[in-house]
């Protein structure tokens, strides 16, 4: 049966036919409102045209599937359950947990697929499944439109053989995995900030397990948020965490998102460090250990993963690529590349330190271990230690789903005509993920779509001053005026 694309709530047609927006499948996930774009039955669709694309691509009929704290999560989940029971799939159920848990499910339980209910750092109101087939890689853009064909077009095929499992003990294994055998040698007391999301049932924990002093930070799971959205890009989450450590007297304040595969850091001095320059901190640390490694940072990130001398001293490769957790996992696995960066707070280790997946809990655990191997140095002294440059935080003004990318392909050709931003000479047009306008000194102003909700997504950097990035964002932002279906900024400079 092909799901309708709109059904009245509150009617007999809304409990009984599957509903499902077409533009809730995305780039490298799925995400809709619930119940506005989305019905249980559109769920259960979802998960009947999942266990069908298995099928299809000839793996095992094992999926691991979990759910965020939320208080639909469990119900949405129970809906995708029945359709990938109704397709023939085998269902290990490892109940509320984390993204990062799920995908170490795949590993832990020798499931082929993995299927993660959660609407990650989006508001209440909305949902999602994150999946994937091939560990530890998610459905990027290709896999994504197969499914939705399957599942708009009414393909999904049921067969014999479903059966349901509920799996204890996989949030232990995880955090033993997380954990091993390390144990901090130096005093450290770090503000953790969960925002009373999922994140509040573990991270704390694995902070006390390797001898660090917690401050607890809206770490009560409540899914109302009753502080704020659990975002570590979100600058109202990053102010709290400042004010906690400020009161603390923290040397460190590390937040986790709604899913815990991302995680923001406020250093000693109560300065927000966005995940980039985190990033370029972890690089220089590795980089004496992993000489001539390569590293993915995506699009939105600073240019110092190319032009730090530190860096570059080592024979460090860097590769820029598009933004989005699917495509820079397997950008990183594709490449060999020893971690990928996003400035959104994704972090991908891979090689010796992690298995490619984005998980907020084990950059939580590895800048803790740096701060160990570097006790005479704080945060603030490993931020300082950078070169110079200005960042905007990442901007997002509004822009309808259905429009936005073809507002973003003229804004690219706009871009790529221009010789000048922000009174520099323009040197190079990067067009892997919308447009990324690099100047003659390095400075830097990108538009592109955002993949999750109806935005653009603005970010600049200058290597000169804060004068510069506001004219780079002042000529960028003209350009993107010219489209009149583009709206007011969540925040700008």
């Amino acid at each position: 049966m092909k799901p309708l694309s709109h059904v009245t709530q509150n009617s007999w047609e809304f409990l009984r036919e599957p509903m499902i927006t077409p533009s809730g499948f995305r780039e490298y996930d799925a995400r809709w409102k619930y119940p506005d774009q989305i019905n249980l039955p559109g769920i259960t669709a979802l998960g009947l045209g999942l266990g069908t694309q298995m099928h299809e691509a000839g793996i095992a009929p094992l999926i691991a599937v979990g759910n965020d704290y939320r208080d639909y999560s469990l119900s949405i989940k129970n809906a995708l359950v029945l359709g990938l029971m109704q397709a023939g799939i085998h269902v290990c159920d490892i109940g509320p947990c984390l993204s990062p848990m799920a995908y170490f499910a795949q590993f832990h339980l020798n499931a082929p697929a993995v299927a993660m209910v959660t609407a990650s750092h989006n508001p209440n109101g909305w949902t999602g499944v994150k999946m994937g087939f091939d560990r530890p890689l998610t459905h990027g853009p290709e896999e994504m439109g197969r499914l939705r064909d399957i599942v708009l077009d009414g393909a999904g095929i049921a067969r014999d053989g479903g059966k349901y499992e509920r799996v204890d003990g996989v949030k232990e294994a995880y955090i033993d995995d997380l954990v091993g055998d390390f144990r901090m040698s130096r005093p450290l007391k770090v503000v953790c900030a969960t925002g009373n999301g999922t994140a509040g049932a573990f991270a704390p924990e694995i902070l006390e397990r390797i001898g660090v002093e917690v401050v607890a930070s809206h770490n009560e799971l409540d899914y109302t948020f009753p502080n704020y959205n659990p975002n570590p890009e979100d600058m109202a989450m990053l102010h709290d965490m400042a004010e906690s450590l400020r009161q603390s007297g923290a040397d460190l304040a590390l937040g986790f998102d709604g899913d815990g595969d991302r995680c923001g850091v406020v250093d000693d001095s109560g300065t927000e460090v966005f995940a980039d320059k985190v990033g370029v901190i972890m690089a220089r640390d590795w980089a004496r250990t992993h000489p001539g490694a390569t590293f993915v940072a995506d699009v939105k990130s600073t240019g110092l993963f190319a032009s730090d001398p530190e860096l570059q001293k080592y024979g460090i490769k860097a590769d820029y690529w598009k933004t989005g957790h699917s495509h820079m996992k397997r950008r990183v696995k594709e490449l060999g590349a020893l971690a990928g960066f996003e400035k959104s707070g994704h972090y991908f280790l891979a090689g010796d330190i992690g298995r490619g997946y984005d998980c907020g809990m084990r950059v939580a655990v590895e800048l803790c271990k740096l701060l160990d191997r570097n006790p005479a140095q704080s945060m603030s002294d490993l931020v300082r230690a950078l070169p110079k440059t200005y960042s905007s935080p990442t901007m997002s003004p509004h822009c309808p789903d259905d429009e936005k990318y073809a507002v973003l392909a003229r804004l690219v050709d706009k871009l790529k005509q221009r010789s000048h931003l922000g009174g520099r000479a323009v040197t190079q047009v990067v067009t892997v993920n919308g447009a990324r306008v690099v100047l003659e000194n390095g400075a830097w102003g990108l538009v592109r779509a955002s993949s999750n909700t109806p935005n653009l997504v603005v970010v600049c950097e200058s290597p000169e001053s804060a004068e510069e990035l506001r004219a780079i964002f002042d000529d960028l932002d003209a350009v993107i005026r010219t489209e009149p279906s583009v709206g007011a900024y969540d925040q700008t400079l």
